[in-house]
């Protein structure tokens, strides 16, 4: 019995799967920040990367770099306003931080859990870099440090991340079976119709 559909709904369910563990995984934390726990130690930046590679295993071309990019920069923040670090050794332990999260995604990419191609990770850090030289301008609002390290980050951006995996899960799907559809039909096949496919012996 031949399955033609089965990998794309297998992708569809762990894409829906990971869109509901991130809203859920969103909801936990802005509850728990609205409490008023763990806003002091300045732990957003680290949850939120803990959080996207929580729910990575479910559909690992998705969130994974970012998770583990973010998680890295989330280390060295966390050890610098706990004051770990020297104020001398900021900039230090933040390129050390981006340059273990690329050698990670390097190495995801070498094991094909995400495209070589991808620029996502480049994106992140021109955004981190901006996000610094603004700061440093003091060009930021007032509210957005506080916010970035309280854990309103983690609640606020995996709850925004699972509305937009949910959303965009139906056009994943509705790609992957025109691309299955043109392979066959590349191939010389018609596309094969599962309800006929189920009764061939």
């Amino acid at each position: 019995m031949h399955q033609p559909f089965s990998l794309p709904a297998a992708n569809r369910v762990n894409t829906h799967r990971q869109a509901y563990a991130l809203l859920l995984l969103g909801v936990v934390f802005l509850f728990i920040a609205w409490m008023g726990i763990l806003n002091p130690y300045a732990l957003g930046v680290l949850l939120f990367g803990l959080g996207m590679l929580g729910v990575a295993p479910l559909n690992p071309g998705r969130y994974l770099s970012a998770g583990w990019l973010t998680t890295s920069l989330g280390v060295a923040t966390f050890l610098m306003f706990r004051n770990y670090i020297p104020a001398s050794q900021v900039l230090t332990a933040h390129l050390l931080a981006i340059g273990l999260g690329l050698l990670g995604i390097s190495w995801m990419a070498h094991r094909g859990y995400t495209s070589r191609g991808e620029v996502t990770p480049g994106l992140f850090v021109v955004g981190v870099g901006v996000i610094e030289f603004l700061q440093a301008a003091h060009l930021t609002p007032s509210p957005l440090v506080p916010f970035a390290l309280s854990l309103w980050l983690p609640g606020s951006g995996l709850f925004v991340l699972g509305l937009v995996a949910l959303m965009t899960s139906g056009s994943i799907s509705i790609n992957a079976k025109h691309n299955q559809a043109e392979t066959h039909v590349h191939s010389g096949k018609a596309p094969l119709d599962p309800a006929k496919d189920c009764i061939r012996p």
